[in-house]
């Protein structure tokens, strides 16, 4: 998110700097990374592009306009992800998708994908700001994941290449499986600092 630091009557010096939704927990997720483990350790992907994505599935021009921006094919399986080029795109819904960034950057898809859109029945609306990024892993990290969330976290059942809508405790979460025993937790900046606290809350009994 963008703040912006003033000093001065005349803000002469005002500067842009970038906060991350967790700001306030900063301090859980520095004991965090200073003790790593190998049964749960957590880190924060911040500023990350993410872009919210809506139309018709079954129209060719708008499945070509965003293909051509982020390099892949917005999937149409429920519960998928797909990657593309710097990016990858998770089925939200029928008719929504979520596109985000591999790395930080500054924001730039919303506007690449409303120029390619043009006219084209769709909305495209840049939700990083009201979002970020969780990686989870360890041994143990599908032993903390489901201490908060109702999901089948089996890795014959939630594989890499899929994503799910769910619920961690009383934070909305999409789950994302990377790869082995590493996930993407992605939450609403709202909860954002009240999912770390509990999350390491619940990997404390686990871990210890």
């Amino acid at each position: 998110m963008w703040n912006e630091n003033r000093s001065g009557a005349a803000l002469a010096g005002a500067s842009a700097r970038l906060e991350s939704p967790m700001v306030g927990a900063q301090a859980l997720l520095d004991a965090n990374q200073a003790r790593p483990s190998k049964a749960f350790r957590l880190r924060e992907r911040p500023f990350l592009e993410l872009v919210n994505v809506r139309g018709e599935a079954s129209d060719g021009a708008f499945i070509a306009a965003v293909e051509g921006v982020i390099g892949a094919r917005l999937p149409v399986k429920p519960n998928t992800v797909v990657k593309g080029n710097g990016y990858d795109a998770l089925w939200l819904g029928p008719d929504e998708w979520l596109v985000r960034s591999n790395d930080a950057r500054t924001p730039e898809l919303e506007g690449k994908l409303r120029t390619a859109l043009g006219a084209l029945f769709a909305s495209v609306v840049d939700v990083g700001s009201g979002y970020t990024v969780l990686e989870v892993s360890g041994e143990r990290v599908r032993d903390v994941i489901s201490r908060g969330c109702p999901l089948d976290l089996h890795p014959n059942v939630l594989q890499p290449g899929q994503c799910v809508q769910s619920h961690y405790f009383k934070a909305p979460v999409v789950v994302v499986p990377i790869a082995g025993d590493t996930f993407d937790l992605i939450v609403r900046r709202s909860f954002a600092d009240y999912f770390l606290r509990i999350i390491t809350d619940a990997a404390a009994p686990i871990v210890s």
